[in-house]
């Protein structure tokens, strides 16, 4: 009988696609677990927050408005969101928020400008912003070259229009102005008059003072105290000098 081959056995292969899968299961493990370490680390947290800008509000009072708290996930922070937020506060004109990885978040704020100032019921000095807002003076001080409100009423659609315009024009040509008083007359409801630190007495309209500032300065700057009028037409009218007034009550009593 002849010997018979005995067949030989074909070694197992090894099955390339299970391994390869076995690698990317392992590997996605590790990725997992990385991440959960990550996100539980205080490098995934907010760690610190920054404002720059701001005079009118405290740093608790941003941090409540915008939403944000120390230890929150850093990642979760919408820069977006959080100006949106910081622009319900009725002193901010402008908000921009800069994530620095790890953990820090920076702030700059941009607060509508002082355009005036009020005394509250109370007597307490309040500031008024370019958007009509009104808000409490703090140990930030006063601009002593903002003129006084007087004799408004709060909901006085005026009153916001002012300090629209006062807000839209140069400092150095409002700054001589100490007071400012609702007129109106029924040619000019937004009438207004305005007193000056030089002694001058001035009648405008809201309307018109941005056009017609630059006239009342070249007034102060080359005339006398008096009553200057800039409405449909612009005057100027001195005071009356009190030394000639008192020497003629003086003569007629003599007489």
């Amino acid at each position: 009988m002849p010997n018979a081959q005995i067949p030989v056995l074909k070694e197992d292969k090894p099955k390339r696609k299970a391994s390869k899968r076995i690698i990317w299961i392992l590997l996605l493990l590790f990725i997992v677990i990385l991440s959960v370490l990550f996100f539980r680390s205080t490098m995934s947290q907010v760690t610190e927050v920054h404002f720059k800008g701001n005079t009118f509000t405290t740093r608790d009072e941003l941090l409540k408005a915008s939403g944000i708290q120390v230890g929150s996930q850093f990642f979760g922070v919408s820069p977006s969101k959080v100006e949106s937020s910081l622009l319900k506060v009725k002193s901010i004109q402008k908000a921009t928020v800069d994530k620095q990885f790890p953990g820090v978040i920076n702030v700059t704020i941009e607060e509508y400008p002082t355009v005036a100032y009020e005394l509250a019921a109370e007597g307490d000095l309040q500031a008024i912003l370019s958007s009509g807002a009104t808000v409490s003076v703090n140990n930030t001080g006063i601009a002593v070259e903002k003129p006084i409100l007087t004799k408004w009423n709060a909901s006085d659609p005026n009153k916001a229009a002012l300090c629209k315009v006062l807000g839209q024009i140069p400092n150095e040509l409002t700054s001589d102005i100490s007071e400012i008083i609702p007129s109106p007359t029924e040619s000019f409801p937004d009438r207004i008059k305005l007193y000056t630190r030089s002694r001058f007495e001035v009648i405008t309209a809201i309307s018109l003072l941005k056009d017609k500032v630059e006239y009342l300065n070249q007034v102060i700057e080359t005339e006398e105290p008096g009553i200057i009028t800039m409405l449909e037409a612009d005057s100027y009218v001195p005071f009356e000098p009190s030394g000639e007034e008192n020497g003629d009550q003086n003569a007629t009593t003599h007489e």
